[in-house]
């Protein structure tokens, strides 16, 4: 008999964290600025979504421009990064539709609540603190792409996660994310579900070509997902 759902993983911007792209605009206007490029926004999102950011960068320049130059990608990480404080400073930064109520009902179910991010530690808790969002009370935990040794599609954030709480069964862990490499990540960690949500980066039909359990255009939907994967676990 499976084991019930015990915490699920979100990715933060896109999924969690509504932010209106800013992370991807600021990117594309890095790798424009510096390489003197003209890189649209969908080929950002397509090639850079959800992954560290400097890895995102290599990405987008091998996929569209077929260039590998990782100093180029270095100065475009740096200038991003400047970019992206500054951008945080003044931008409207808010909660995902519904992310305040679905952390509630998963803390009444006593599901763990953890957030990880393909952001370093220092941005990450940036906008936490925009969004008045406190670890240990709103959520449980925070990982992020510079916390551990290997980033999406890689397990580590997850199995991070797990380590703090002691899960030993990755089945007991669901993985929610706007990207495709998020469903990687789920995948690869071996989470009992991995989740696609159609409120960031991928749209649908991108999400479905991970082969995810579920797509999703709302945060609630989760909770009915989880119920019915844990009745089985509720049988004596």
């Amino acid at each position: 008999m499976r084991e019930a759902i015990k915490m699920v993983v979100f990715d933060m911007a896109g999924t969690t964290v509504n932010e209106d792209n800013i992370v991807y605009k600021t990117l594309q206007q890095a790798i424009n600025q510096v390489g003197g490029y003209q890189l649209t926004l969908t080929e950002v999102l397509e090639h850079g979504a959800g992954k560290e950011k400097l890895q995102a960068i290599k990405t987008v320049l091998k996929s569209c421009l077929d260039l590998t130059d990782d100093q180029l990608a270095e100065r475009m990480f740096q200038s991003f990064l400047n970019l992206l404080e500054r951008a945080y400073e003044v931008a409207d930064i808010y909660p995902s539709s519904h992310a305040n109520e679905l952390f509630t009902s998963l803390k009444e179910m006593n599901i763990l609540r953890v957030l990880n991010t393909g952001y370093d530690r220092k941005t990450a808790e940036s906008l936490l603190k925009k969004l008045n969002w406190v670890v240990g009370a709103d959520i449980d935990a925070l990982i992020t792409a510079s916390d551990v040794p290997n980033n999406r599609p890689y397990p580590d954030m997850i199995d991070r996660a797990r380590e703090n709480f002691a899960i030993t069964d990755p089945a007991q862990v669901v993985k929610v994310g706007d990207s495709i490499i998020d469903i990687q990540e789920g995948q690869n960690a071996g989470c009992a579900l991995s989740i696609g949500i159609t409120t960031g980066a991928h749209h649908a039909d991108q999400l479905k070509s991970a082969n995810p359990d579920y797509v999703i255009d709302d945060l609630l939907e989760i909770l009915p997902i989880i119920e019915k994967y844990n009745i089985p676990s509720q049988v004596l």
